[in-house]
């Protein structure tokens, strides 16, 4: 298919996202309504999986290198996060359970409803 004409969807919604994020001064990231309206889309039809898969799946191969910025961002505050160790890993390890349970609990009850 058309390289261009994925990577134009995929950064169309998200500059959609970012700038309805801005525009509605919300808390949600733009990136995440940005994936959001794009899911609308293929979901409704409007845009069809074969224009963005294989730009998509370029992304998601070369996702590592999307992790640089918060590895950088972790090194310039690492003072920070020394000081705040205990805090952090208790709600890391709380947010941990919390999701380990209510995923359990999901599958249990979908299990529950099959025939």
């Amino acid at each position: 298919m058309n390289p261009y004409r994925g990577l134009a969807i995929i950064f169309g919604f998200y500059a959609l996202g970012e700038f309805t994020s801005f525009a509605l001064n919300l808390t949600i990231p733009g990136s995440v309504l940005g994936m959001l309206f794009l899911l609308s889309a293929l979901l409704g039809g409007a845009v069809k999986l074969e224009w963005v898969e294989d730009e998509a799946e370029l992304f998601i191969r070369n996702m590592s290198v999307m992790f640089v910025p918060p590895g950088v961002g972790i090194v310039t505050y690492i003072g920070l996060i020394k000081s705040q160790l205990l805090p952090i890993s208790v709600s890391l390890l709380l947010s941990f359970l919390i999701t380990l349970l209510v995923t359990a609990k999901t599958v249990e009850l979908l299990r529950r409803n099959e025939p």
